[in-house]
């Protein structure tokens, strides 16, 4: 099937959704090193594979540069949001808020990560699936390294927030809507459907899971 021709310049927002992309996923990633008590060096590695891992597996799946590879303000994003958090009390950070800065980061990446593909001229369906990559690549990188349970395998709605925004991006892209509100509009709706799965607990139901999330009657 022949792809839509869209075109996706980088304006402003999707370049600041790329920006927040990075520095809140580097910034959870060394929020998990702080909770393990880590060196400024461990903050560093964790918020630099964290705030790039995701964009990273993209570029290489669509065939594209690795971006920060050759962009330093990449990397300087990441080492900066490392300081911050080292160099903050850790009364500032509550128990929650990794959750909440990896809100911020899925909604941004999934957008972004969906835009750069499209304008590799990656069909709009495959491209919200590297958006989707993008925005949850980074959060599984930064579990393995802080050896704790994926944030894939919680109960909240997780993914499917990811896959909100990306989904969205690219269908409205496809309708012709503008790049700038598509967007904006895009992440708002996949930061507020992460949002709601953190602070109510919505999950989907799991496999052998009844509709009130009790285990199915075994088949007759």
């Amino acid at each position: 099937m022949t792809p839509p021709d869209i075109h996706v310049p980088v304006g402003p927002i999707l370049a600041a959704l790329n920006i927040v992309g990075t520095f809140v996923f580097a910034a959870s990633g060394a929020l998990a090193a702080a909770r393990l008590r880590q060196t400024l060096v461990t903050f560093a590695f964790f918020a630099l594979t964290t705030g790039v891992g995701g964009g990273t597996v993209r570029d290489l799946l669509i065939g594209a540069p690795v971006f920060w590879v050759h962009d330093v303000s990449q990397a300087l994003i990441c080492l900066g949001a490392a300081l911050i958090v080292f160099m903050t009390p850790v009364r500032w950070w509550p128990e929650r808020m990794l959750d909440w800065l990896d809100a911020i980061g899925l909604a941004a990446f999934a957008v972004f990560g969906t835009a750069k593909a499209i304008s590799y001229g990656i069909h709009p369906l495959i491209a919200a699936l590297m958006g989707v990559s993008t925005a949850c690549v980074g959060g599984i990188i930064r579990d393995l390294l802080a050896g704790v349970p994926s944030i894939l395998l919680r109960p909240e709605i997780y993914v499917t927030a990811a896959a909100l925004s990306a989904g969205l991006y690219a269908l409205l892209l496809s309708l012709g809507a503008p790049a700038a509100p598509a967007g904006a509009l895009a992440a708002l709706a996949g930061f507020a459907l992460r949002a709601l799965a953190i602070a109510r607990g919505l999950a989907l139901p799991s496999y052998g899971e009844g509709p009130e999330g009790e285990p199915a009657a075994p088949p007759d």
